[in-house]
Protein backbone atom coordinates (compact mmCIF):
# COMPACT_ATOMS: atom_id res chain seq x y z
CA UNK A 1 0.00 0.00 0.00
CA UNK A 2 2.84 2.37 0.79
CA UNK A 3 4.33 1.73 -2.74
CA UNK A 4 1.24 2.78 -4.64
CA UNK A 5 0.74 6.27 -2.30
CA UNK A 6 4.31 6.63 -3.61
CA UNK A 7 4.23 6.13 -7.24
CA UNK A 8 0.89 8.01 -7.40
CA UNK A 9 2.23 11.19 -5.21
CA UNK A 10 5.70 11.35 -7.90
CA UNK A 11 3.18 10.83 -11.01
CA UNK A 12 1.54 13.89 -9.50
CA UNK A 13 4.69 15.95 -8.67
CA UNK A 14 5.72 15.14 -12.30
CA UNK A 15 2.55 16.47 -13.81
CA UNK A 16 2.82 19.78 -11.63
CA UNK A 17 6.29 19.99 -13.01
CA UNK A 18 5.32 19.22 -16.54
CA UNK A 19 2.64 22.01 -16.10
CA UNK A 20 4.86 24.23 -14.44
CA UNK A 21 8.00 24.37 -17.26
CA UNK A 22 5.40 24.70 -19.61
CA UNK A 23 3.74 27.79 -18.39
CA UNK A 24 7.03 29.47 -18.70
CA UNK A 25 7.90 27.72 -22.55
CA UNK A 26 6.63 30.11 -24.91
CA UNK A 27 6.80 27.00 -27.51
CA UNK A 28 3.68 25.20 -25.38
CA UNK A 29 0.09 25.78 -25.50
CA UNK A 30 0.85 27.46 -22.27
CA UNK A 31 1.63 30.91 -23.17
CA UNK A 32 2.58 33.55 -20.30
CA UNK A 33 -0.13 36.00 -19.47
CA UNK A 34 2.43 39.22 -20.18
CA UNK A 35 2.62 37.42 -24.05
CA UNK A 36 -0.78 36.99 -24.59
CA UNK A 37 -2.71 39.42 -27.64
CA UNK A 38 -6.27 40.17 -27.08
CA UNK A 39 -7.46 40.18 -30.78
CA UNK A 40 -9.93 43.08 -32.32
CA UNK A 41 -13.79 41.60 -32.24
CA UNK A 42 -14.74 40.04 -35.60
CA UNK A 43 -16.78 37.47 -36.23
CA UNK A 44 -16.37 35.29 -39.19
CA UNK A 45 -19.07 33.13 -40.68
CA UNK A 46 -20.69 31.25 -44.06
CA UNK A 47 -23.91 30.63 -45.36
CA UNK A 48 -26.21 30.64 -48.56
CA UNK A 49 -25.00 33.85 -49.55
CA UNK A 50 -21.19 33.82 -48.77
CA UNK A 51 -18.58 34.76 -46.26
CA UNK A 52 -19.59 37.29 -43.80
CA UNK A 53 -17.25 39.04 -41.31
CA UNK A 54 -18.75 41.17 -38.44
CA UNK A 55 -16.02 43.50 -37.39
CA UNK A 56 -17.19 45.92 -34.40
CA UNK A 57 -15.93 49.54 -34.41
CA UNK A 58 -17.64 51.17 -31.57
CA UNK A 59 -17.44 54.98 -32.35
CA UNK A 60 -15.98 54.52 -35.42
CA UNK A 61 -17.27 55.96 -38.81
CA UNK A 62 -17.48 54.66 -42.43
CA UNK A 63 -14.52 57.00 -43.05
CA UNK A 64 -12.15 55.55 -40.51
CA UNK A 65 -11.97 52.04 -42.18
CA UNK A 66 -10.19 50.95 -44.80
CA UNK A 67 -10.36 48.32 -46.52
CA UNK A 68 -8.52 46.76 -49.50
CA UNK A 69 -8.09 43.82 -51.37
CA UNK A 70 -4.79 42.78 -52.52
CA UNK A 71 -4.53 39.82 -54.34
CA UNK A 72 -6.81 36.62 -52.56
CA UNK A 73 -6.28 38.82 -49.36
CA UNK A 74 -8.88 40.88 -47.52
CA UNK A 75 -7.68 43.93 -45.46
CA UNK A 76 -9.24 45.78 -42.78
CA UNK A 77 -7.46 48.10 -40.87
CA UNK A 78 -8.10 51.38 -38.32
CA UNK A 79 -5.50 53.87 -37.56
CA UNK A 80 -5.86 55.89 -33.97
CA UNK A 81 -6.12 59.54 -34.14
CA UNK A 82 -5.23 62.09 -31.66
CA UNK A 83 -8.48 62.90 -31.58
CA UNK A 84 -9.56 59.55 -30.01
CA UNK A 85 -7.26 60.30 -26.80
CA UNK A 86 -9.86 62.21 -24.61
CA UNK A 87 -7.14 63.29 -21.82
CA UNK A 88 -4.60 65.12 -24.04
CA UNK A 89 -7.70 66.87 -25.35
CA UNK A 90 -10.18 67.36 -23.00
CA UNK A 91 -7.69 67.47 -19.31
CA UNK A 92 -10.05 64.74 -17.96
CA UNK A 93 -9.36 62.12 -15.64
CA UNK A 94 -11.32 58.41 -16.42
CA UNK A 95 -12.80 56.66 -13.66
CA UNK A 96 -13.49 53.85 -15.96
CA UNK A 97 -11.85 52.94 -18.93
CA UNK A 98 -13.84 49.76 -20.97
CA UNK A 99 -13.93 51.01 -24.59
CA UNK A 100 -11.21 50.32 -26.41
CA UNK A 101 -10.21 52.78 -28.81
CA UNK A 102 -7.01 51.09 -30.79
CA UNK A 103 -5.91 51.00 -34.46
CA UNK A 104 -6.23 47.58 -35.77
CA UNK A 105 -4.81 46.07 -38.66
CA UNK A 106 -6.85 42.44 -39.81
CA UNK A 107 -5.91 40.88 -42.91
CA UNK A 108 -7.41 38.02 -44.37
CA UNK A 109 -6.24 35.16 -46.89
CA UNK A 110 -9.84 34.35 -48.98
CA UNK A 111 -10.58 31.20 -50.81
CA UNK A 112 -10.85 30.78 -54.08
CA UNK A 113 -14.75 29.21 -53.69
CA UNK A 114 -15.36 33.20 -53.00
CA UNK A 115 -15.52 36.06 -55.77
CA UNK A 116 -14.21 38.95 -53.47
CA UNK A 117 -14.30 41.29 -56.70
CA UNK A 118 -18.11 41.20 -55.84
CA UNK A 119 -17.79 41.85 -52.63
CA UNK A 120 -19.93 44.49 -50.57
CA UNK A 121 -18.94 46.33 -47.38
CA UNK A 122 -22.15 48.57 -44.57
CA UNK A 123 -21.07 50.36 -41.62
CA UNK A 124 -24.40 50.36 -39.69
CA UNK A 125 -24.33 51.29 -35.41
CA UNK A 126 -20.47 50.81 -35.34
CA UNK A 127 -20.96 47.12 -36.69
CA UNK A 128 -18.54 47.00 -40.09
CA UNK A 129 -20.37 43.63 -42.10
CA UNK A 130 -18.29 42.79 -45.42
CA UNK A 131 -20.16 39.77 -47.54
CA UNK A 132 -18.18 37.68 -49.82
CA UNK A 133 -20.39 35.91 -52.42
CA UNK A 134 -19.19 32.66 -53.78
CA UNK A 135 -17.47 32.26 -57.11
CA UNK A 136 -20.09 31.32 -60.07
CA UNK A 137 -17.63 28.32 -60.09
CA UNK A 138 -18.14 26.97 -56.40
CA UNK A 139 -22.26 27.14 -56.72
CA UNK A 140 -23.45 23.60 -56.74
CA UNK A 141 -24.29 22.31 -60.18
CA UNK A 142 -26.15 19.34 -61.42
CA UNK A 143 -25.93 17.49 -64.43
CA UNK A 144 -28.59 15.60 -66.06
CA UNK A 145 -27.39 11.57 -66.73
CA UNK A 146 -27.25 10.90 -70.52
Amino acid sequence: MFKTTVSSTLRNQDAMDILFKNFFNNDSFFAPVIETKIGHPVDIYENDQGLHFEVAGSGLTKDDISITIEGDCLKIAHQKTDEDKCCDVNNCKYLHKGISRKSFNLGYRIAPKFNLSKADAQMTNGLLKITIPFAEEAKPKSLTIK
